[in-house]
């Protein structure tokens, strides 16, 4: 891919990055927040009298309300810009790890997370379309696997810091004083964020109804570019989703006999390893675009080898080092899913971008959903059997690299197509 600049591109600078930061500490709160029950899960079970399936339902139903929220999120950002739709999320997803920490029952507890949900639906889409407002589409793939990075830093905020204050304070002052934070980059969002540089203000957009809404939800998915981008995020995401959101910690302490503090430290390399590959992975496809495919599927292909050899160790524990080379491996899966945006995003005018990208952020997450609904389900069916709960892995990651060589001939051809007219149209604009 070419590094010239294109026409009426945003010039960056540290402006940029200001702006840009504002919006990512958000997200950085956002991901605290959704990841706050992976180290809390059993805790959780304990303090609510939950079995296995009714502890998933937790993060099943905010990742329903995530996905679900996706596609009107796009719709929402490309209508009214990036800081009103942040501050609406900041103000959802702060409310909800509220009453998270307040609530006395298990139905209270559960209306928390799905508004906690609904407020972090608002925040990845936000950031993507803030990064390709302020910075030049050359910087978009290493931007947004940036992005990602800081996200999984607030992961790590969770596993590290949050597990310590659960167990030290406890539930209640744990989740309450975590919730301060949001109260935090709300100022900062309504001090700093601005939703584009001068004289790069977009295109005004029609008034948006019915009619609009199909016409640009049915465009965005027309796009093979499009639907291949969700089927990547779908297939890569979910294996560390799963693992970090509700079930590596119970995986690791019950089926692999590891103390919870050395748990603890596996779940903080998943983390550590996702940072590190996903700087990688961002230098790479900005400098060679033909590798954002053989990235995903090699990722796709590491990871299910290693669970495979977890799940089909012969003795009753798998060793260390293969414990410690899967979780550097689901350290991957976070930076190949976000390759499924850097194939939406040449697929789709900037009018489009917030709705292309709000299809695609829902693969991953449907998937995250369905095997963590599988793997509660599979844990109450066979008596705690964690091998036949996570083989359900493997089937949607089938689902998925069916689709995508499906779809990867179509979709490279229009991108060529797309590209070839790009290079027209800046060949005829007037000097």
């Amino acid at each position: 891919m070419s590094g010239a600049a294109l026409p009426g591109d945003p010039p960056g600078g540290r402006r940029a990055v200001a702006v840009w930061g504002t919006g990512v500490a958000v997200y950085f709160v956002a991901v605290i927040f959704r990841t706050s029950l992976g180290v809390a899960g059993l805790d959780a079970a304990d303090r609510f009298d939950v079995g296995a399936s009714a502890l998933s339902t937790f993060s099943i139903l905010q990742l329903l309300v995530y996905a679900g929220m996706q596609i009107p999120v796009g719709l929402l950002v490309d209508r009214l810009g990036t800081k009103k739709v942040l501050g609406m999320g900041v103000v959802l997803f702060t409310a909800g790890q509220l009453g998270f920490a307040f609530s006395p029952t298990y139905g209270m507890a559960l209306a928390s997370r799905a508004l906690l949900g609904c407020g972090d639906a608002m925040t990845f889409i936000s950031v993507l379309r803030l990064g390709s407002r302020w910075f030049p589409a050359r910087r978009g793939p290493l931007i947004a696997q940036l992005a990602g990075l800081v996200g999984m830093a607030g992961n790590l905020v969770s596993t590290l810091v949050l597990a310590r204050l659960l167990h030290g304070i406890g539930w209640t002052a744990a989740f309450a004083g975590s919730a301060l934070a949001g109260v935090v980059v709300l100022v900062l969002l309504l001090l700093f964020l601005k939703d584009h540089p001068e004289g790069h203000e977009p295109e005004p957009v029609p008034h948006q109804g019915v009619a609009y809404v199909r016409r640009q939800i049915a465009a965005s998915w027309r796009e093979p570019g499009t639907r291949l981008g969700l089927w990547v995020h779908f297939t890569t995401q979910f294996p560390a989703m799963v693992f970090l959101l509700l079930w590596g910690l119970p995986f690791l302490v019950e089926a692999q006999g590891l103390s919870r503090a050395t748990a603890g430290e596996l779940l903080t390399l998943v983390v550590l390893s996702n940072m590190a590959v996903g700087l990688v992975y961002g230098q790479i496809i900005a400098r060679h675009h033909g590798a954002r495919l053989p990235l995903a599927l090699g990722t796709i292909g590491a990871t299910s080898l290693l669970w495979a050899a977890t799940l089909a160790y012969p003795a009753e524990h798998a060793p260390m080092w293969l414990l410690i080379v899967l979780c550097t491996v689901l350290g991957a899966c976070g930076p190949a899913s976000m390759i499924g945006f850097d194939f939406a995003r040449p697929a789709n005018p900037p009018e489009r971008q917030g709705t292309a990208s709000g299809i695609t952020n829902m693969g991953g997450f449907v998937a995250s959903m369905t095997t963590l609904f599988a793997i509660g389900a599979l844990l109450d069916a066979t008596d705690d059997d964690y091998t036949v709960a996570f083989s359900s892995v493997f089937v949607l990651q089938a689902l998925g690299v069916t689709q995508i060589l499906r779809l990867r001939r179509r979709a490279a051809r229009r991108e060529r197509e797309r590209l070839v007219a790009s290079r027209v149209e800046t060949v005829h604009v007037p000097a």
